[in-house]
Formats: C-alpha cells, structure tokens, sequence
C-alpha cells in the first residue's frame, strides 16, 4: 500500500547502475596511487591498503548527506502525520469520492490528489537537495527550469502509475480482510518485473535523449566484453545527462529485444577506457547474474513482512486515531498516509538488511566484471573516484547505513589482490596508465 517503496524496490532490483559518483573535487587518481597500491598489494596481500583521502569539500558533501538522509526519513513522517491530524486526508477522501463516486476511480482520484499535495509540501526540501545543494558542490548543470520541468513529468508518472497499481491492494482488502497483505504482495511482483522493462525503455526518455553511441571504437570494445560475457544482441547508447549533472553513471537494462547497454555521457567524458571497460563488465554481471529477479524476490519478501506489520497494527492505529482523523476502516483511502507511515518506519528499520542484499550483488558484479574486463587497474582507479564524494574506508555503522555498494577501500583491495592471482595475464598486468 505503499507506492513509493514499490518504486525503489523496482529501482534497486532492476537493472542496478553503478552508484551515480561526482567528479573529483581533488586532483583524481593516477598512475602513481594505482603503482604504490599494487606493490604494496603483491608484497603482502594482508596489508592495509593507502587510498587518498577526500577533500575537505568532499567529506563536508559526505556528512551533510548522512545528516540529510535523516532529516528526509523524518520529514516524510512528519508529513503523513500532519495529512492525518489535520483532516486533509480526509478532506481529500471526500473530494475523491464526489469526483470518482464508485470505490475504484475514488481510489485513483484520491492517490492523485494525495501525491499532488505531498509533492507540493515537499518541494521546498526537494528544491534543497536536488538543486540547491547540488549546485553548492559544483555536482549539477542543470537549470531551474530543467529541474522543476523534470519534477512535473516525475509526480506525472507518479500519478499515472498510482492510477494502475493502487487500486489492487484495495481490491484484495475488500475480498480478503485476513489475508490481503499476502496477495498484495504477491500482486505486486509482475508490477516490479514490467517497472525494470518499462522505465529504462519509455520512462527515462522523457526526462534526456538517449541516443547511439557516437565513439564506435569504443562500443566496439563493449560490445565484444558483452559477447564475451554472453549478453548477445544488445544496443549501446549515452545520454545527455550532462544536461543535469556531472555525476557518472552506466547501466544494463531490458530483456528480450529491449536489451540495452546505456553510459551517461558524464561517465564518456570522465572515465578512460580501462575504467569504462570495467563498469560496463559489472553492470553486465548484474544482468548475467539474474541480480535483478533475485533482488526482486529478496526485497518482495521484505515488503511482504512489511504488509503483514501493516496488517497486525492497523486496527490498533484506527482504534486509537481513526475517529480523530476522520478514517473509518482499513478500505478507507484516506487511512494510506497512515498506512505509508507504518510501512516507513518498518523499512527504516529494515534498511541494514536491505543495504547488505543490495551490497552483496554489488561484490558478485565487482567479482563478475573483473573476470570478465580483465581491467583490475581500471577498477581500482575507478573505485578510487569515490574518495572524491565519501569515505573510501568507512565505519561498521557507516557501512550499514548507508552504503549500499562495497566500500572503496574494499574494491580497491579486492581488485589488487585479483591481480595478484592472475600475474601471469598480460591484459591485466598492462600498466596502469595504458590505454
């Protein structure tokens, strides 16, 4: 009953980008760090690896998202609370129902309305972290105009996909009071499948044109690791995320015909081929791998516990509140706030389990795509990109809360050491600054 879990779920089990990564904000990585951490790597693979340190810049940029990631999970409660307290959600209720009279279309008008107010008391913190901030550490290109047009196809899209999915759960709860929250869960593992086909293919073009890759040499090159890897038949295309930010980022998407391998031109313009290479070998580990259905099953059983928390405190919630906010039963559209509050703790909670799910796919395609690339220098330099954002060598606490890829230091290391195993190759042990 929550729509925007279902959406990152959809996001975090599909076709699994390298984690968007700024530019440096310090002099980037070169030949000699890469050098000195091999030497020290196939001297003694027990030691500790030296990395450089970020910024101060960086680690400012760092901690303040650590700071706001909080804040966001606050707000969002706050919100949902306020909605309920001040019979807005019951206002909306109404006008849902003197909009849409029968139990579906007041289903589908009320989730618009309800994600048009949400997505207006929102903006001002949006406005903060997607613009504002962004722009503060020199990360985005993007105008005002850019950024709030993209924000209207996004509460769009919101509200088309609402229109689709929100009244299912609704349907079972009215058929199966007792055992909704299992159906309901089960329903929506098609919808999740058919979100990683459809978004990349019909969703993220409106929003920047994708276009064929214009460096044929270099697609050439992916397009052979792809076959290599025994993804056939795919397509290779940039975008211009360029437009909005200078932030990098690749991915495998589609299945079927709709295969496709996509490089932000950030990520063209910014990486060697090496370092390319590499993150094009472990974005097709995601999609070898069958990451995406396995996540996706991993994180359903995630939301199905979360349904069935739902369905053990809602009537305590209703006894307790219900009258004072004006919701009658569970099949009350304007009980959702209450229900997305619920669920939103619960997936608070849960956030260790699922950043270590995610975290653990990230190291099989780290695995996947130095076997297939070849490119441990490229990985490292590439990994080494990340001390220009966050900490390469995080906390145990840090790591659980908020990384859900395996740490820099741990990549760096675990490229050295996989070089280390295979001396004897010639493509690997090509040096560091080759091309």
């Amino acid at each position: 009953m929550v729509l925007s879990f279902v959406c990152a779920l959809a996001l975090a089990a599909g076709s699994a980008g390298v984690q968007p990564t700024p530019p440096p904000t310090s002099p980037p990585p070169g030949t000699a760090d890469a050098l000195r951490i091999q030497s020290m790597v196939l001297e003694d693979e027990t030691a500790p690896v030296a990395v450089p340190e970020p910024s101060e810049q960086a680690m400012r940029y760092y901690r303040s998202g650590n700071v706001l990631w909080f804040v966001e999970q606050a707000w969002s409660i706050v919100v949902l609370v306020l909605l309920l307290a001040t019979g807005l959600s019951a206002a909306l209720r109404n006008a849902a129902r003197r909009i849409g009279r029968n139990w579906f279309f007041t289903i589908v008008v009320y989730f618009a309305l309800f994600t048009i107010v949400t997505t207006i008391v929102d903006l001002p913190l949006s406005y903060y972290t997607e613009y504002v901030r962004e722009h503060a550490y020199g990360l985005s290109n993007q105008t005002f105009g850019k950024w709030f047009g993209d924000t209207l196809k996004s509460l769009a899209v919101a509200c088309i996909v609402g229109g689709l999915v929100m009244w299912v759960p609704y349907l079972l709860l009215r058929k199966s009071p007792r055992r909704w929250w299992l159906y309901t869960a089960i329903a929506l593992v098609p919808f999740i499948v058919l979100a990683n086909l459809v978004a990349p293919i019909w969703i993220a073009p409106l929003f920047n044109k994708f276009e064929p890759m214009q460096d044929k040499a270099l697609e050439q090159k992916i397009l052979t690791l792809a076959d290599r890897a025994g993804i056939e038949g795919s397509r290779v295309y940039q975008v211009n995320k360029s437009v909005d930010t200078k932030t990098l980022n690749a991915y495998v998407a589609g299945l079927f015909g709709t295969k496709r391998i996509v490089l932000w031109d950030t990520t063209l313009k910014r990486m060697t081929d090496r370092e390319l290479l590499f993150v094009m070998g472990h974005e097709m580990g995601h999609y070898v791998l069958n990451h995406g259905l396995r996540l996706t099953v991993y994180l359903s059983l995630v939301l199905l516990l979360g349904f069935y928390v739902v369905h053990r405190t809602f009537d305590q919630a209703l006894a307790r509140w219900g009258r004072r906010f004006g919701l009658r039963d569970r099949a009350d559209p304007a009980a959702l706030p209450l229900a997305i509050a619920i669920l939103s703790l619960f997936f608070l909670l849960m956030t260790p389990l699922t950043n270590s799910m995610v975290r653990q796919a990230e190291a099989e395609a780290d695995a996947f795509g130095l076997n297939a690339a070849q490119e441990p220098h490229g990985f490292a330099m590439a990994a080494m990109r990340l001390s220009t954002y966050r900490k390469l060598r995080p906390g145990p606490l840090e790591e659980v809360l908020f990384y859900d890829h395996p740490s820099g230091y741990e990549r760096v290391h675990g490229s050295m050491l996989w070089l280390k195993e295979h001396q004897d190759n010639p493509t690997a042990n090509a040096p560091p600054g080759a091309k």
